[in-house]
């Protein structure tokens, strides 16, 4: 079993230049792909110039996450992708722990790692993804940072197996360029019927600088984005009728709370949703076919 590491980047010259050494040094033997979504600040010929040998993929238009991983995920040529963000390194000897899950459990579509946040002079555990739906949505969170089953294996520091990855059709792009793709990608795996569980023996050390979003969007921008791949998750996987009843039915207490606090920002989100309604319909209808677990039984599992 084989495994290969996929880091998209956007204008992230500076973090290569401190965190790829590190990855390298704890993944000497392993693939490494590195995805750049037409970047601007001379990371590609850092790249060239520094690690020749490191496989890289140039896009010549910027699209976003989504995008930019499922083409690494297509070059890779390990059973086993690891999806590592480029302000984030792995621990030594965090492979060890995800062979053996993967080997052992045939279901296994991803493994989550614990998130070591450093936060200023603050160091923060991030542990399994819960969730649970209100007010029309899917509310999710960090639980405990013990073994257990995820709502979803974050895109910045998680491994896939890339057969279940193929089988489910990859992230979905139109959550690009940012957010909820990875939420999206392990729920229908979990809707259909495989298994994303998280890893507190693997650890990533994730250092939160300014990121490509902060530098390239507006906070507003940002929250319309949030908002909109936020409705489009919803219109796209909730299935049983209670729910997404209950969706429909919170949908005018949000516009209204949007409007009254003078932000609309839920508005536009929700403007930039009916605009992909005919996509996200067509998305919804071919992840059907996979489903053999409703909304209910799924979140059950994720409550708490």
């Amino acid at each position: 079993m084989t495994v290969s590491i996929v880091i998209p980047n956007y204008n992230g010259k500076a973090l290569l230049v401190k965190n790829l050494p590190k990855v390298l040094a704890v993944a000497p033997q392993t693939e490494i792909i590195i995805v750049d979504d037409s970047s601007t600040d001379g990371s590609v010929e850092f790249l060239k110039k520094n690690f020749p040998k490191i496989k890289l993929i140039e896009k010549v238009q910027n699209h976003g996450f989504a995008t930019s991983v499922n083409l690494g995920v297509r070059a890779a040529k390990g059973d086993i992708v690891f999806l590592l963000n480029s302000d984030a390194v792995p621990e030594k000897g965090f492979l060890t722990p995800i062979l053996e899950n993967f080997k052992h459990n045939e279901q296994l579509f991803a493994i989550g790692c614990l998130d070591k946040s450093i936060e200023g002079e603050r160091i923060i555990e991030r542990g399994r993804g819960i969730g649970r739906f209100e007010r029309g949505f899917l509310a999710h969170g960090r639980g405990e940072i013990n073994q257990s089953n995820t709502l979803w294996a974050s895109g910045g520091s998680s491994a896939f197996r890339k057969h279940i990855w193929e089988q489910l059709g990859g992230m979905d792009e139109v959550f690009d360029p940012f957010y909820w793709e990875d939420i999206d990608l392990s729920y229908r795996a979990l809707k259909s019927g495989f298994e994303v569980v998280f890893e507190s023996k693997n650890v990533v050390t994730h250092s939160h600088e300014e990121g490509s979003i902060a530098k390239s969007f507006s906070s507003t921008q940002i929250k319309i984005i949030s908002y909109r791949n936020q409705i489009l998750f919803v219109w796209k996987n909730i299935t049983d009728r209670n729910y997404y009843l209950n969706h429909f039915m919170w949908l005018p207490y949000h516009l209204l709370r949007s409007l009254f606090t003078g932000e609309g920002v839920f508005v536009r989100g929700l403007l930039e949703a009916l605009r992909k309604l005919p996509k996200i319909m067509e998305a919804r209808r071919k992840a059907q076919k996979l489903f053999t677990r409703t909304d209910a039984q799924v979140l059950s599992v994720f409550s708490k």
